[in-house]
């Protein structure tokens, strides 16, 4: 089993991963919009809150073994559904060639109010 660190703070506190490997099978936890440089993303769009959430959900596949190719499954949490088209643009210009299967859905929210989206995603690698 291979564990990739979120690089958080809480990841003790919490008990968590941002992605684990077993075998074949790599699950990248829900991935929040934030920045490396822990700048804020309230004023940000769901487009762009949700290309972010998928580069650093590609980081933690290539960190496992992975490739974004491997990717089979991806979840898309968001605060406001009607904006479900935004995020299904930024989906569609990293996953265009690879089409996993893919679900979008409404939660109440997330730990930062600012977040408007999470991602999730299932690989299988070789």
């Amino acid at each position: 089993m291979k564990r990739v660190s979120s690089g958080s703070p809480l990841e003790g506190q919490i008990g968590f991963s941002r992605a684990v490997r077993v075998g074949n099978f790599i699950a990248v936890a829900g991935t929040a919009p934030i920045p490396s440089d822990s700048s804020k993303v309230d004023t940000w769009s769901v487009y762009d809150q949700t290309r972010l959430c998928l580069q650093i959900v590609r980081k933690a596949i290539e960190e496992a073994g992975g490739q974004l190719e491997n990717v089979i499954r991806t979840r898309i949490m968001l605060t406001d559904i009607s904006t479900w088209r935004e995020a299904a643009q930024a989906h569609g210009e990293c996953f265009s060639s690879i089409k996993p299967v893919c679900t979008f859905v409404e939660v109440s929210g997330f730990i930062d109010p600012a977040w408007k989206v999470e991602v999730e995603a299932d690989c299988l690698v070789g």
